[in-house]
């Protein structure tokens, strides 16, 4: 089965998340460090559809930088093609870790939701 992860190395879920593919028997395995390589507009959209999720699900609104942007940007009420835009101009804002494989996907936080696509 094919995986692949958005991933932020810095961040605790994410890291624990990809040791659990990692541990995972059977997983080709693509990992997308998305600050660095962040998803397209379109992309996005379609991950955010497939897991059932709006894009304000998506947004990362905790802890600095993310918190401040939110607030700067007044994202907080915003609609989702204000908040995709944000996303595209700030990938901190895009909340993580993004997951898919063959059955899905999952913004898996906390790091266990990701079996529910195993």
């Amino acid at each position: 089965m094919k995986a692949t992860i958005w991933h932020n190395p810095g961040c605790g879920t994410s890291t624990k998340t990809l040791a659990i593919l990692q541990d995972t028997p059977g997983i080709e395995l693509i990992v997308i460090e998305y600050l660095q390589h962040p998803p397209s507009r379109a992309q996005l959209v379609d991950l955010y559809a497939r897991a059932g999720i709006t894009p304000r699900e998506g947004l990362r609104t905790h802890n600095s930088p993310a918190a401040e942007l939110c607030a700067e940007l007044d994202l907080l009420d915003a609609d989702g093609e204000r908040i995709l835009d944000a996303m595209m101009a700030h990938p901190i804002l895009i909340n993580r870790p993004l997951v898919e494989t063959e059955k899905g996907v999952r913004l898996c936080r906390p790091q266990d939701v990701v079996r529910e696509i195993l």
